[in-house]
């Protein structure tokens, strides 16, 4: 899966305030997350966080 820093992930299942996009800031073997809704940050593993992704939104290259 082709995911880069920036990018905004929506996944399949909502994250607890209701919001199931989430901001890309760290990618490697650990992806690192922002809940788009509340601003929480949370810090997944790479097969965990490629299992539950619905669809990747790339961020507007300039």
């Amino acid at each position: 899966m082709d995911i880069h820093v920036g990018d905004t992930i929506q996944t399949k299942k909502p994250h607890p305030c209701g919001s199931n996009t989430f901001s890309v800031l760290r990618v490697g073997m650990d992806f690192r997350i922002r809940c788009t809704g509340c601003g929480h940050e949370v810090m997944l593993p790479r097969a965990k966080i490629e299992k539950n992704i619905k669809k990747v939104i790339a961020a507007e290259q300039n």
